[in-house]
């Protein structure tokens, strides 16, 4: 919470600058997640290593400076995929709160847009499998694995 008291104390201008949005519209990111957070674990359990700002700041960090995981990780002392578990988190939760949540298709026809808004993340990409069919029959035919690697036969 460190942090999130630090960000806070920024001017208004400077806060919106480095953070992206509003104070106060960045505060209710807060209490949305912190109630949000507070559901998931009233039962117990073990707590996350990062508190509900530092994942809300770390998703801001990651849309608005376009920083790698990597680096985001090493600022904030926890592993890359802790970073991308908090930033899916805070993406799911706001979300399926409703507030603040893009409009679908349907509303985008019917009404005047204002503004539109491109997700440009990454996203991994689907490599295509490798058949194993030929590389099971190749070696049950007995052919050299030197020989059977080659995709290109000339013929002579």
């Amino acid at each position: 919470m460190e942090r999130v008291q630090k960000i806070l104390k920024l001017p208004n201008q400077q806060f919106k600058r480095n953070i992206g949005t509003t104070k106060s519209v960045f505060q209710r990111m807060m209490h949305i997640l912190q109630t949000a957070y507070d559901k998931l674990h009233e039962q117990g359990g073990d707590p996350h290593g990062l508190c509900v700002g530092d994942k809300l700041l770390i998703t801001m960090q990651y849309y608005r400076e376009y920083r790698t995981m990597e680096h985001i990780a090493i600022d904030y002392g926890c592993s890359k995929s802790t970073v991308s578990r908090s930033i899916t988190w805070v993406e799911k939760t706001l979300s399926a709160n409703g507030q603040f949540q893009l409009p679908g298709k349907q509303a985008l026809q019917d009404g005047e847009v204002k503004t539109v808004a491109v997700d440009v993340t990454e996203h991994p990409i689907n490599r295509p499998q490798k058949n194993k069919k030929i590389g099971i029959q190749a070696r049950k035919s007995g052919i050299p694995s030197s020989r059977r690697s080659s995709s290109i036969r000339f013929l002579v």
